[in-house]
C-alpha cells in the first residue's frame, strides 16, 4: 500500500506564469484525491508542457487547473472501495491491488515504450501478483525469492530477443519490477496481520493526509519552491503542511486503531512526509526524462494510475517497517 490549485502569480513574473505557490497539486490537471485527497502528496501546480491542449489549461478548469470534481468523486470511490474490500474479504483487497498497480506497469511499460525500450509487460504483472501472495501467505522471505525469480525471468526474456539494446531493455525491466511492483507488493505482507485492514487504514490515510495538509497550505501560503529543478511548483510552504497533517493523523490513527503511543503515530507521519514527497519527485524525474505529461488518464481528474500511486508505493515499505518494530 507510490501519488489542485494555482498559486498566487508574484509581482514581474513573466508572461503571467503561475508562481510555485500551490504546494499539493498535479503537473496540470491531474492528481485528485484519494479518500478526500486532493492530490499528488508534494503538490504542484499547472506545470505546463509544450504539447499541453487548451482544454487542459487552468483557464478551462478554473482555478485548480484540472477537474477537481471528478477528482473528488473518483477519489471517494478508491476510497469505498479500500474500505469496502479490507473490512470484509481481505484477498479481494489483494486483487484490487494487483489490478490497480498491474495497470500502473502497463503505464510505466507505455511510457518508456516511447524511447524504444522494450519491457514485457505481462511477466511483470504476473511476478507482481506472485509477489503479492506470497507476502501475504508466505512472509518476507517468499516475497524476495519471488522478486528474484522475477529478475532472472527478465533477464532471461531479453537475452532472447538479441543483444543490440540489452542493458537499456534489461535495465528498465528490472526497474519497473522494483517500482511500482515490488513496493506495491508489501501490502500483502501489511495486510496479513490480525490487525492488518487497520495497518492498511493507517498507510492510506496518513498518505492522503499529506496530499489534503500540503494542498491548503500550498494555496494559502505557498511562496518559496521546494525542488525547482526537478519540480518547480512544489514549495516548502506546502511540505509543512503535508508534515503538521502527516503527525497529526498518525498520531491519532495509530493510538485509536492500533492502540500505540501518540509519538509512534507522529513518527509514522513524519517518515511518511519525507518518502511521499520522494515518490512524487521521481515520477516527476521519470516524466521530464520521458518528455511526458502524464504516464496515463485512466482516472479523470488524476491522470493514470501511476499519478495516483507514486506517493503510496513508496510510503508503503517504511510504514509496513515502522508498525511491524511498533506491533509485531
Amino acid at each position: 500500500m507510490e501519488p489542485a490549485a494555482e498559486g498566487a502569480t508574484p509581482p514581474g513574473a513573466a508572461g503571467g506564469e503561475p508562481s510555485s505557490a500551490a504546494y499539493n497539486t498535479r503537473d496540470d490537471t491531474h492528481g485528485g484525491p484519494v479518500g478526500g485527497g486532493t492530490g499528488r502528496t508534494t503538490g504542484e501546480t499547472a506545470d505546463m508542457t509544450p504539447d499541453e491542449t487548451p482544454d487542459n489549461t487552468p483557464e478551462k478548469n478554473g482555478r485548480t487547473g484540472r477537474n477537481l470534481p471528478a477528482a473528488i468523486a473518483v477519489g471517494l470511490v478508491l476510497a469505498g472501495l479500500v474500505l469496502g474490500t479490507i473490512y470484509t474479504f481481505k484477498v479481494l483487497f489483494l486483487v484490487v491491488v494487483a489490478v490497480a498497480v498491474g495497470i500502473g506497469v502497463s503505464e510505466m511499460a507505455g511510457a518508456v515504450a516511447q524511447r524504444g525500450i522494450k519491457v514485457p509487460t505481462v511477466i511483470v504483472q504476473a511476478g507482481l501478483a506472485a509477489m503479492l501472495a506470497a507476502g501475504y501467505w508466505g512472509g518476507p522471505a517468499s516475497l524476495l525469492g519471488v522478486f528474484v525469480m522475477l529478475v532472472l525471468v527478465l533477464l532471461a526474456w531479453r537475452m532472447f530477443q538479441g543483444s543490440d539494446g540489452y542493458v537499456r531493455d534489461a535495465s528498465a525491466g528490472v526497474l519497473i519490477a522494483v517500482y511500482p511492483a515490488l513496493l506495491a507488493a508489501f501490502v500483502g505482507l501489511l495486510l496479513s496481520p490480525q490487525d492488518g485492514p487497520h495497518r492498511i487504514v493507517v498507510f492510506v490515510a496518513v498518505t492522503v493526509a499529506s496530499d489534503i495538509g500540503g494542498y491548503f497550505a500550498g494555496v494559502l501560503f505557498g511562496r518559496h519552491p521546494l525542488a525547482p529543478v526537478i519540480s518547480p511548483k512544489k514549495t516548502w510552504e506546502g511540505f509543512a503542511g503535508s508534515a503538521i497533517a502527516c503527525m497529526a493523523v498518525g498520531a491519532w490513527l495509530v493510538t485509536w486503531l492500533l492502540h500505540g503511543a501518540i509519538w509512534q503515530g507522529a513518527l509514522i507521519g513524519a517518515v511518511v512526509v519525507v518518502l511521499a514527497t520522494m515518490g512524487d519527485l521521481i515520477e516527476s524525474v521519470i516524466k521530464r526524462d520521458l518528455g511526458i505529461k502524464d504516464l496515463g488518464s485512466v482516472l479523470p481528474g488524476h491522470g493514470g494510475l501511476m499519478d495516483r500511486l507514486d506517493s503510496l508505493v513508496v510510503t508503503l515499505v517504511p510504514v509496513w517497517a515502522l508498525l511491524t518494530i511498533f506491533f509485531g
